[in-house]
């Protein structure tokens, strides 16, 4: 998770918006958004892809090569 936060940190750094404004856009708390930039462990999926969505950023499961 904590690759996941660092992207979504960026990105929204990136557009110039604080986490507020991505808490706004995207109908959840402040505290959610810094909680998933800070690579928080469990997150609410709908919540993290309205987050995503207000970022334009998408999120994809692939299959791991090992």
């Amino acid at each position: 998770m904590d690759a996941l936060g660092q992207d979504i940190r960026a990105r929204r750094r990136e557009l110039g918006l604080r986490q507020q404004d991505v808490a706004d856009l995207a109908l959840t708390s402040e505290r959610f958004v810094r909680e998933l930039e800070s690579g928080k462990a469990t997150v609410r999926l709908d919540k993290l892809r309205a987050v995503l969505d207000v970022l334009g950023l998408d999120l994809r499961a692939e299959l791991r090569r090992e």
